[in-house]
């Protein structure tokens, strides 16, 4: 029951990490109109959904909880969470999203200890690379197994870009819940896409988010960082 409330904690807007102040280049698409309404922008989180989200972030996910081990400080992997983290970076297309990691990284690595998460030395310069070590430290501590974590991650990216496209669209926030339905329904399935990734496999391939990033990097006006 408590690593459950635990997990809910990790993924909440709520938390001070800023995932809600991103729009991962959705922000330029929307203005350049490649997305324009609810099925546009349906179609958006989906792509990055399948060739993003579930073939990147969480099988890296998945491989730093391994090397973190959800144990002690003994049985860490540090070379295996460095070249994951590492990976993830080198991975990410532009200068706003490499940003974005280092910055939501940083905020949780400042967080961690105020909740009782003990950060050990060793692993600190890795930790803030990414929040994904973050988060799987804080599993660890908090006894919420990788698949739990995996899940929430991905409810937590696809309801923070949702809203992000309410905003911008603009949709009602019914049209939103709609989507966050329909699209939901996707993310068992790429839970187990994930889990069965090789390390060979594992990557993204979304153009149109890297040109999307790229140019909101410059956009004249507006509401989501860079």
């Amino acid at each position: 029951m408590l690593p459950e409330l635990r997990l809910y904690q990790l993924i909440s807007p709520a938390l001070p990490v800023g995932a809600f102040t991103y729009s991962q280049g959705l922000e330029w698409a929307i203005e350049c109109g490649w997305v324009n309404d609810a099925a546009s922008l349906e179609e958006w989180l989906l792509s990055v959904l399948d060739h993003s989200v579930a073939s990147l972030e969480v099988p890296v996910l998945l491989r730093l909880c391994q090397a973190l081990n959800q144990s002690d400080d003994a049985n860490v992997d540090e070379a295996r969470v460095k070249e994951w983290c590492g990976f993830l970076m080198a991975s990410r297309e532009t200068s706003e999203l490499r940003a974005e990691e280092r910055q939501r990284a940083q905020a949780l690595l400042r967080l961690l200890p105020a909740l009782d998460v003990s950060v050990p030395e060793s692993l600190r310069s890795h930790l803030a690379k990414t929040q994904l070590a973050g988060m799987a430290l804080a599993a660890r501590a908090w006894e919420i197994d990788s698949i739990s974590l995996s899940r929430g991650y991905l409810w937590s990216w696809l309801e923070n870009a949702v809203m992000a496209g309410v905003k911008l669209v603009p949709l009602g926030q019914t049209a939103g819940q709609q989507i966050l339905l329909r699209v939901s329904a996707r993310l068992p399935d790429l839970i187990d896409k994930a889990r069965l990734l090789e390390d060979w496999q594992i990557g993204s391939s979304t153009p149109a988010l890297a040109i999307a990033s790229s140019r909101h990097e410059t956009q004249y006006s507006r509401l989501f960082r860079s």
